[in-house]
């Protein structure tokens, strides 16, 4: 039998242990990826993926251009290596330190891929480099469940050069760049969410990827 004072010392090891338990999946169950369809592709918001913050803002705001990778992908098992459907993109950042304003180039795979945005927010440019890395839908499971998977990260310098290619980015090499783990202090956002079936993801109006 326990004197009380080790009683009263379990009692509170084991509510500390619970409460560090409710921490943890409160914070996983907050939803950090959500998925839904904008007419014939499937988009993802995460409100809280600050990712133009720290030493990448501070570059930015110093007069440095700033790029970011990101990969979009669909696979059957949340630790699965292997993806059914990907989307890849290189996003170029400046900031005007007069407007206090970000601008943003996306390069895709096609030279029609490339679009330009400017004089956003912090939040905009956020969103609007999420919103580009859209997956058609034709390329979802229809009848099973998936899960959707972010990879973004600052780009190394080092892999500038073979990313960037004739006539847009190499699909090539930044898939092997991100079947490798993050070099060093290399900035990195990876976020996960699902399961997910296609007919039951929100709907809105939009029927073309946004440019």
């Amino acid at each position: 039998m326990l004197k009380p004072g080790k009683t009263r010392r379990h009692l509170i090891a084991a509510l500390a242990a619970a409460g560090v338990s409710c921490a943890f999946a409160i914070a996983v169950s907050t939803g950090e990826l959500a998925a839904h369809l904008d007419g014939d592709y499937l988009r993802i918001a995460a409100p809280h993926l600050d990712f133009l913050s720290g030493k990448p803002l501070e570059r930015l705001k110093d007069g440095q251009s700033v790029a970011f990778i990101g990969q979009l992908t669909i696979s059957p098992d949340p630790n699965s290596v292997v993806a059914q459907a990907r989307s890849v993109a290189r996003f170029a950042m400046s900031y005007d330190i007069w407007e206090e304003r970000f601008s943003v180039t996306k390069i895709g795979e096609r030279p029609e891929s490339r679009h330009s945005v400017s004089h956003l927010s912090a939040a905009q440019a956020e969103n609007w480099c999420l919103d580009n890395l859209a997956i058609d839908r034709s390329q979802i499971p229809p009848d099973q469940p998936f899960y959707v998977q972010l990879d973004l990260r600052v780009e190394d310098p080092r892999d500038q050069l073979s990313i960037i290619g004739d006539p847009g980015i190499s699909i090539t090499r930044l898939i092997e760049i991100f079947g490798r783990p993050a070099r060093g202090a290399q900035p990195r956002w990876l976020r996960t969410g699902g399961p997910y079936r296609l007919a039951d993801l929100k709907k809105s109006e939009t029927r073309s990827p946004r440019g």
